[in-house]
């Protein structure tokens, strides 16, 4: 099974950062599940469809997963232009395959309104957002120095989050290859 974490934004001194390798050391704990970070800054593109190196290797990656961990800060209530012009660059790679959506604030609400602008977007990519969301809340106090999650409440909503996750990938990509 693979299943990639998009970090969705490309800002300097991003804190979304932390929770997206946080996200990234927790389904490789599982040890059944390959995963990367997919980067917005690696794969920022110019407003043609044109395709490029960069362009096609997230193309690969996205046919290659069997689902998606998107972690989104949300900038001024909605998520940010490059990762929409990301998602834009495939279509038809996403279908029929499960995303978990992970929303970063600096408030308290933790990015729910990122969350559900992303939702409308995944279901036009023809993906099935799991009901289960993350929502890193006040994250500038959330996360040390050093990127460690201080609040051990986030053990077990992640441990809820990634069964779903893991549940809804293995029943659609069975679907998938009936």
């Amino acid at each position: 099974m693979n299943i990639p974490i998009i970090l969705g934004t490309a800002r300097e001194g991003r804190q979304s950062e932390k929770a997206a390798n946080y996200m990234l050391a927790q389904v490789q704990a599982l040890g059944k599940i390959e995963t990367e970070l997919i980067d917005v800054r690696d794969y920022r593109i110019a407003a043609s469809k044109e395709e490029t190196p960069a362009t096609k290797a997230y193309t690969e990656k996205i046919a290659k997963a069997d689902g998606l961990i998107v972690v989104s800060p949300e900038y001024n209530h909605a998520y940010p232009g490059e990762l929409k012009m990301m998602l834009d660059i495939a279509y038809q790679e996403y279908a029929r395959k499960p995303v978990g959506l992970c929303g970063v604030s600096m408030s308290p609400m933790g990015g729910v309104r990122v969350v559900e602008q992303l939702r409308g977007v995944f279901a036009e990519l023809h993906m099935m957002d799991i009901r289960e969301a993350l929502y890193f809340s006040s994250v500038g106090k959330l996360f040390d120095e050093q990127g460690n999650i201080t609040d051990a409440s986030y053990g077990e909503r992640v441990k809820t989050f990634l069964d779903e996750l893991v549940w809804y990938t293995k029943a659609l990509k069975t679907a998938r290859e009936e």
